[in-house]
């Protein structure tokens, strides 16, 4: 029989469904102002409804159910380069949060809370193992908040959900778009897929801190005339002026690293990262992806969830889908995103799981945003 951890209206149960970082390590990457990546996957702006299959019925769903959303309470779930030693700790003390863990070992293969309680960092900071490892953490900080007093009360308000890059599979599973299994596999095929990719050509990433987006992308031009086109760079994170990540090859990161000073950029940063992951040299990943997606059901979320691709919410589980699959190639909009929901009245958001990276993001686009921590 399926366990289960029970979320506002639903249940995260087997049968019901199932890259925040640090200036070091923020591999939530991606983001352009302009939208142009999001017309390569098809997706229809108008209100296109599409027939899936939900079990042995078929649902028809409009896409665009979410698009007028109107936000007040929000869980932001974080991405790869949150993990810490020592998280997981704190969720033992609950049984539903341990579960968790459990269940995921028996996925997984391998102790995924001890390594990471115990480490070491090195493991715990590799792709295919922190990406599961921030997705369990990140749940089982849910089940944390349901524990204390009011914590119910706190998850039956959510009314919108997101994450940074791998936080997204996550905000799907809170939002009851897989089941907690589902995602964990999804998730582990993720991590695994991106590290091959990233394994296969010469590639990095590297933080701009002190610059607005448009010097940065003057800088990655003026990189990019100094390599050859295996090499060049782009944006591929916006985390909030400022603070922007860009990926590409060795030697256009290298480029750009020795430029930045004569552009006035604060500092750079290299990223502890497999790769250049949100551009095309993530493309490997996708037919992976693809493949995993296909078979693995996904409903309608009760909730809208922000897509880092376009920003927006989906309803269809088949775009819901499509756009997993090229989420890794793609720039992810985390900036437009903190400010369309700020600027659609949110009152309060709780970051779950390791780290405190989208806090500190939420503050400085809104100093007297109301957000709180919720580790696990």
């Amino acid at each position: 029989m399926a366990s289960s951890i029970a979320l506002p209206s639903i249940s995260l149960s087997k049968s019901a469904f199932a890259d925040s970082d640090s200036f070091r390590s923020s591999v939530c990457l991606g983001f352009r102002n302009d939208i142009r990546r999001v017309s390569r996957l098809n997706f229809e702006k108008s209100r296109v409804f599409m027939s899936v299959a939900v079990g042995s019925e078929a649902a028809v769903v409009d896409d665009a159910l979410f698009q007028d959303y109107k936000p007040s309470t929000a869980f932001l779930f974080p991405g790869q380069g949150a993990q810490t030693v020592g998280m997981g700790l704190e969720a033992q003390k609950v049984p539903a949060a341990a579960e968790l863990y459990k269940r995921a070992n028996d996925i997984l293969g391998f102790d995924l809370l001890d390594t990471c309680i115990n480490g070491p960092k090195e493991k715990l900071d590799s792709t295919v193992l922190s990406q599961p490892a921030i997705y369990v953490t990140s749940l089982a900080a849910v089940e944390v908040l349901r524990a204390r007093d009011g914590g119910q009360q706190i998850i039956d308000s959510v009314d919108v959900t997101c994450g940074l890059s791998l936080g997204e599979y996550t905000a799907l599973a809170f939002a009851g778009a897989f089941s907690f299994e589902d995602g964990l596999k999804l998730v582990k095929l993720r991590g695994e897929a991106m590290q091959d990719a990233a394994d296969a050509a010469q590639s990095a990433m590297v933080s701009i801190i002190g610059l607005d987006s448009a010097k940065v992308q003057a800088l990655c031009d003026a990189a990019n005339e100094d390599v050859d086109e295996a090499n060049k760079v782009q944006i591929a994170n916006f985390l909030c002026t400022g603070n922007y990540a860009v990926s590409g090859g060795l030697k256009g990161i290298e480029a750009v690293e020795a430029k930045a000073k004569s552009f006035k950029a604060r500092m750079t940063v290299r990223l502890a990262v497999a790769g250049a992951f949100h551009t095309g040299f993530m493309e490997p990943a996708v037919s992976r992806l693809e493949g995993a997606l296909a078979s693995t059901v996904i409903s309608k979320p009760r909730i809208p969830v922000i897509s880092n691709v376009d920003a927006e919410p989906h309803a269809d589980p088949e775009t819901i889908k499509k756009i997993l699959a090229r989420q890794v190639t793609s720039p992810v909009q985390w900036e437009t995103t903190v400010k369309t929901l700020l600027s659609r009245g949110l009152t309060k958001s709780y970051e779950l799981g390791p780290g405190k990276v989208i806090a500190g993001i939420v503050k400085r686009m809104d100093k007297g945003a109301a957000i709180e921590n919720i580790g696990a």
